[in-house]
């Protein structure tokens, strides 16, 4: 089992920033991918960034680049989500998550950190 915490959400003003962390426990994998999904109240959960276990091929949802960055420190095993110039859109829960492996789907899920922007 992988046991994931989230960290660092909380409530800013629009255009203001705020880093999320996932901190990574138990099992571990010889390759993996992070990912970074959100849901905000009404919507289906989007997947806003992803990355490899190597710090490579990062993923951003249309919504989110150019403002986000997610980044990863495999001695921590923790993965990070920078986020800058917040907008009220950006309101939602956000969830770490892990896929073991190339392929699949995201099999371990953090209990998720709210981000409110106000405008």
């Amino acid at each position: 089992q992988v046991q994931l915490v989230e960290s660092g959400g909380g409530l800013v003003q629009a255009g203001g920033s705020l880093r999320l962390s996932c901190a990574a426990s138990g099992r571990t994998f010889s390759s993996y991918r992070w990912g970074w999904f959100r849901q905000a109240p009404g919507k289906e959960r989007e997947l806003a960034a992803a990355i490899n276990w190597s710090g490579g091929s990062t993923y951003y949802a249309d919504s989110v680049k150019g403002r986000f960055t997610i980044s990863s420190d495999n001695a921590k095993n923790t993965v990070y989500l920078q986020m800058n110039s917040l907008k009220p859109e950006d309101t939602a829960v956000y969830y770490c998550a892990v896929r073991p492996g190339f392929m699949g789907n995201y099999e371990y899920w953090g209990q998720g950190t709210q981000v409110t922007v106000s405008s």
